[in-house]
């Protein structure tokens, strides 16, 4: 099998105090440096900031142009992380077959993605495409008072959180190593953002967490299969699944991150290995090759 090219993306530009691709590095190294039975390397990877703020981003506008076979698009933004451009280039990618995953965070954080075509729509935020059900549209975490709804509150940066398996696992859950046959844990965080399958698109919701504060299920990942409409996709509930800080809080954060950080995902070596797991299973999977 040829080496999957991968595209690691933020939606801000390089900021030393703030969620750039830097604080994703464990993530590049673990796709990286996986290998095939035989010894090869599975992933090419590239990771980068944009370039500019408010205008076209010379790789994502013309992402379709490119050789990638998957974006992972970390939208870590406070709503103009992408132009119009670079919704476009990164539509027009997906369509042409080629694989996406889109994650944000709470609130209105990393809002600019609901421009882009089918998989935007999978993403709720405070201000813009709000959730349709009310009953959601509440403050789940009460400690980050700044912070307010869409904040499931799954658990403490650096802890981890139980999965719950929606419907039949989806491969990108898959693990046949674990007794259930599927991954159990994913990295917590104190106020994860709000996903949900978009009903005209053929989507569903895979995987579900539950409160730590209020015992409210909330999504974690809605997977889309591929189809006419474009390649496979993946819209995740917060980029700190993937983040360095909720592997392991010994690598740092930004300096306003000021939540009292735990370290289960230390001490529960088989939630390292799940992540590891998802994010490997994830970036077979937008390729087409699981």
């Amino acid at each position: 099998m040829r080496t999957i090219q991968i595209l690691l993306q933020t939606t801000i530009l390089p900021c030393s105090d703030n969620w750039s691709i830097a604080r994703f590095s464990r993530l590049a190294e673990l796709l990286r440096t996986r290998q095939d039975p035989e010894g090869r390397v599975t992933f090419n990877v590239v990771a980068r900031d944009r370039e500019r703020l408010g205008q076209p981003d010379p790789i994502l506008s013309r992402l379709d142009e490119t050789g990638f076979d998957e974006l992972w698009l970390f939208a870590v933004d406070e709503g103009d992380g992408l132009t119009s451009e670079d919704c476009g280039g990164i539509t027009r990618f997906r369509r042409a077959g080629r694989g996406l995953l889109v994650t944000r965070d709470h609130m209105d954080l990393g809002s600019s993605l609901c421009s882009l075509g089918g998989v935007g729509k999978a993403h709720h935020f405070h201000t813009r495409n709000l959730d349709p059900d009310h009953s959601r549209r509440v403050a789940d975490d009460p400690f980050s008072t700044h912070i307010s709804w869409p904040n499931f509150h799954s658990g403490t940066n650096g802890d981890f959180q139980e999965v719950t398996i929606v419907g039949p696992t989806h491969p990108v859950l898959a693990d046949p190593d674990s007794p259930g046959g599927a991954i159990r844990f994913l990295p917590a965080h104190p106020h994860e953002g709000a996903v949900n399958a978009p009903d005209d698109e053929p989507a569903r919701v895979i995987a579900q967490g539950k409160s730590k504060v209020t015992g409210k299920r909330f999504n974690l990942a809605v997977a889309f299969e591929p189809s006419v409409r474009g390649g496979p996709a993946v819209a995740q509930s917060t980029f700190h699944h993937f983040a360095d800080y909720n592997w392991d809080t010994r690598l740092g954060c930004p300096s306003f991150v000021t939540e009292p950080p735990g370290n289960g995902m230390q001490t529960e070596r088989q939630a390292l290995r799940d992540i590891h797991r998802y994010s490997v299973n994830v970036a077979l999977w937008l390729a087409g090759a699981i």
